[in-house]
Parts: structure tokens; C-alpha cells; sequence
């Protein structure tokens, strides 16, 4: 239990003194371990688990989508809207199918997103 609140009280500090950016990349962080924790409890049979983080993954997605700027970057952000919509939408079928691979899948586009949005 305090090893938990030190944990908690550790990722408020990050996301409180974050950049923008960093917030993104604090989002794509946890999207990618969401997925993977659903993929691996998809394997393991626990469907229940599966679901709860591919519901964590699905919002951290629209939250993405929510962020992005129409106004100052335009064609990247409507790029990034699809394939935020796309994501979302392979998710959710990967979530009523219990599909790991899918999931696999649209980690993987996470973790390219990421790793773009690193360099940047």
C-alpha cells in the first residue's frame, strides 16, 4: 500500500511539471500499457481484466483525439484524428472479440506514434 501512494504521488508530480508534449507522450505511455496488459490477460484467459484495460486504452485514445489542434496544424491533426478513429474503433471490435492480436496490432501504431512524437 505505500509503495502504491509513493507511485501515485510520483506520477502526479510528473504530470503536474510536464511540457504539452510530455503530457502526449505520458498519454502514449499509458495507452501502450493498457494494451498490453489487456493483450496478455486476453491470453491468460482473463476477460474480465481484458476489458477494463482495453476501456483505459479506448479513453486514453479519445483523450488524444480531444487534444489535437485544428487550427495551428491542420493536416497533421485531421491524420491523426483518423487514425485516432480507426484505433478506437479496432479496439472496440478487439475488445467484443476478445482479439489479442488486434490489440497487438493497434499497439503497435501506438508505440509508432510515440516514437514519432518523440522526435518531434
Amino acid at each position: 500500500m505505500y509503495n502504491r501512494n509513493k507511485q501515485n504521488v510520483y506520477l502526479q508530480n510528473q504530470v503536474m511539471t510536464a511540457t504539452p508534449k510530455k503530457l502526449i507522450i505520458l498519454l502514449y505511455d499509458g495507452c501502450i500499457k493498457f494494451m498490453n496488459l489487456a493483450e496478455r490477460a486476453i491470453l491468460d484467459k482473463k476477460m474480465e481484466d481484458a476489458h477494463i484495460n482495453l476501456i483505459k486504452a479506448q479513453n486514453i485514445v479519445m483523450e488524444l483525439k480531444g487534444t489535437l489542434n485544428f487550427e495551428d496544424g491542420a493536416a497533421i491533426a485531421e491524420e491523426l484524428d483518423t487514425i485516432y478513429g480507426h484505433l478506437n474503433t479496432a479496439l472496440i471490435k478487439a475488445n467484443i472479440d476478445k482479439d489479442a492480436e488486434q490489440v497487438k496490432k493497434c499497439c503497435s501504431v501506438m508505440q509508432d506514434l510515440r516514437a514519432s512524437w518523440v522526435e518531434v
